[in-house]
Order: structure tokens, then sequence, then C-alpha cells
């Protein structure tokens, strides 16, 4: 067998192991909570727990979309309507229980935690159940019997001797041989059938492009933002230092032969003015469009970013040389930076890796995780700023999650689906 080729089948049956678990675990808690809630709604209470609750199933489903793509390509789009983050708990959760994705999320948990649990657990019995043949063969089988009566049950082979056992072990081999072919091709039978439930069909086609035009929407505000911050800061940085500048070449004109002294002293000033002047006006440009991003590309921009933090920050990249349209390294770059900041100023973190690969599968995905070592408990919508960079992102049908549980590790995935020239 080839080396390779095992070493992607074992892979696939521990993830298929941990999908198992998590499944049945995850699911089935996420679904009794959520009962719980919605059963208490009338009380009042479920409309503060509501939110909380679904909040969790959406990560809960954001995870194995993530997942999905991550392990097999299969890529599942989110289609959830934004809600404001100053809502109210009950606002949340009537908009919560409104969006159609929600209930999407809440048909697969019953549909996870039984056929998908199914679905993992077979591709994970193929790789790990031939070993219990195997230490039947070798001896095993004695603990269960005493050679008078079938003591185990292997398969279907009955188990009461070294020559049942000797079976038994034959059918271990037929079935690591099955799982050499079968098991990444079972883990992605999963992931379909995730996708099946959680992805909008095409009579939703009018509530995706209502997503779309929000997310479009969000873009030109912030563009007309932008656009109010480069006026603002040219206004009172740049543009008042270029009028007292003219201003002491008028004095200094006036003053060459009077006083050269003094008019020395001016020119020594309106000279550090142009200086810090010319400093401002490429923080501005840089703060637009980095040069960097425009000459070298994302890759090497990122890294560049990353010699400016305050903490060890490690990068790695793989984009085979190519490169993503402009619009979308300005996004991702821009992206990276929040993040990145919010790491330092919010995280606590001493240290950061960042990793910017692009995927060939399908239409091609560009995905960058960063992950740091601080505090944990960042969350989108908790004024840490993901908040705007789930909008950049979502204006080209981009996606966002976020893993931080208390304590740390927190780990920011975002996915931009592009094409590298």
């Amino acid at each position: 067998m080839d080396v390779k080729q095992g070493r992607v089948v074992l892979t696939a049956g521990l993830r298929a192991l941990a999908l198992a678990l998590l499944s049945l675990a995850g699911s089935l808690t996420l679904f009794l909570l959520t009962v719980v809630s919605l059963v208490l709604v009338p009380l009042g209470l479920g409309l503060f727990t509501t939110p909380w609750v679904l909040a969790g199933v959406r990560a809960h489903a954001d995870r194995r979309r993530l997942l999905a793509m991550e392990w097999c390509g299969v890529r599942i789009p989110p289609a959830y309507r934004s809600i404001p983050r100053d809502a109210r708990p009950w606002t949340r959760t009537f908009r919560m229980l409104g969006d159609p994705a929600t209930w999407r999320d809440l048909r697969w948990l019953p549909v996870d935690m039984i056929a998908g649990f199914v679905t993992a657990l077979l591709p994970a019995a193929l790789v790990f159940y031939p070993l219990e043949g195997f230490a039947l063969t070798f001896g095993l089988w004695r603990v269960f019997t005493d050679g008078t009566y079938v003591g185990w049950w292997y398969g279907f082979v009955p188990v009461s001797g070294q020559g049942s056992a000797l079976l038994a072990g034959l059918l271990g081999v037929a079935l690591l041989v099955a799982s050499y072919f079968l098991t990444p091709a079972l883990l992605r039978v999963h992931f379909l059938l995730t996708r099946s439930v959680l992805a909008p069909g095409q009579g939703e086609l009018a509530e995706r492009v209502r997503v779309l035009t929000e997310t479009r929407r969000d873009a030109v505000d912030s563009s007309a933002a932008e656009l109010r911050r480069i006026e603002r800061d040219l206004h009172d940085g740049a543009q008042a230092r270029l009028v007292a500048m003219g201003m002491e070449l008028g004095t200094i004109e006036a003053l060459l032969e009077k006083n050269p002294a003094k008019a020395r002293e001016l020119l020594a000033r309106a000279r550090q003015s142009s200086a810090e002047a010319l400093d401002e006006l490429r923080d501005l440009v840089r703060g637009i469009h980095p040069p960097v991003l425009a000459e070298r590309g994302l890759g090497d921009a990122v890294r560049a970013l990353a010699l400016r933090m305050p903490v060890p920050t490690e990068v790695s990249t793989d984009l085979g040389g190519g490169r993503a349209d402009a619009p979308v390294e300005s996004a991702a770059y821009f992206a990276v930076s929040e993040v990145l900041t919010n790491a330092v100023k919010h995280a606590g973190a001493d240290r950061i890796w960042i990793d910017l690969h692009h995927v060939k599968e399908g239409a091609g995905v560009l995905r960058i995780s960063v992950t740091d070592n601080g505090g944990g408990g960042a969350r989108v919508g908790a004024g840490s700023g993901l908040s705007g960079v789930e909008r950049r992102l979502g204006t080209f049908d981009g996606v966002l999650a976020v893993s931080s549980p208390a304590g740390g590790p927190t780990m920011v995935t975002m996915e931009i689906p592009c094409v590298l020239s």
C-alpha cells in the first residue's frame, strides 16, 4: 500500500471519529438546550436565553462548514440575516427565530446526531475496527471463551477458538483493505449530508440576494465613511502643515535681507514641517492601500504587517506564486490587520501565528487563519471589531469563523472565494 495514501486514510479515520463524537455530544446537547429555551419563551425567560443558545447553534454549524471546506473541499455557504449588535434580547430572539437559516440549523441538529453520527462512525470503524480482529487472532479470544462456547462476536464471525479467531483476523484484513479505498469518500459523504440540510435551497435565492444586497450596502456605507476619514485627515493633518509651511516661506522671503539669521531658523522649521507632512501623507496612503500590497502582493504585505507588530508574529503563506484581484487582496489585508490589532489590544497575546493559503478545489478559496495564545473570549458582535471584518468579507461572499474558548487560544479563520492570476 502507498504510504502517503495510508496516512490520508488514517487521518480521515481520526477526523471521522472526532466528527462522530461531535455529532452525538455537541448536536444532542444543543438540541436539548434549544428545546428547553424555546419552551421558556412564553414564560419570558426564554427571550433572554434563546439568543445565546441559537448563537451556540450557529457557531456549531459554522464550525462544521469550516471543517467541511478544510477537510473535504465541500463548501456550505451560510445565509444568516444580519442583526444589530445593540439589539435588545427579545428583539434578537424574534429576529433569529424569523431567519430561515436558524430553522435549517435546528433541523440539522437531529439529523446530525443520528444520520451524521452514523456517516461519521462508519469510516472511523473501517479504520480502527480491524485492530480488534487482529487482537483476537493473536490471543485475545482466550479472554472471552474457554473453547466450549461462543464468547465473542467479531462482525458476523463467532469467535470460540483459534480457528474462528483466524477468520476474525481475515475479516479485519478485508475491512482494512476496504478502508484504504472507501474511508476518504465516506468522510465526504458525511459533509455532503450536512450540506444537503444546511445549504440554502433554490427557493431561498431571493433571501440570498437580500443578504448580498445588505453586505453591498454596508460596503458602500463603509466606503463613504472611509472617504470622510481621508478628507478629515488631509484637512487636519497634511493640509494644515502645508498651509503653515507656505506662510513660513512667505515670512522667510521677507526676512532674507533684513534678518538672515531669523530666516535661516524659519527655513529649518519649514524643512521639518515638510518632512512631517510627507510622513503624514505616506501614512495616509498606506492606510488607503499599502504600497507593498500593490507591488509585492498579499503574502509580502502580511509579512510586512507582522514585522510591525509589538509581539512575535509568525507568517506562513502558500499562494503558489499567484495573486488575487486587488479588491480581494485589500479586503484580506485589512481584515488581517484588524484581527491582529484585536489580538494585541484585547486578547493580551504574546505570540501570534498567521497561515495564508489558497485552496484550489472548486472555484478556489483564499483561506487565512490567525491564531494567538491570548486569554480567549473573542466573539463576533462583542465590540472587538470582528463584526466589521465579517461585513468586509461578506462583500466578497466570504465567511468568518471564530474559535475562542475562555483561557484561549483564539483562532480566527477567514475565507474569500477567489481565483489567483
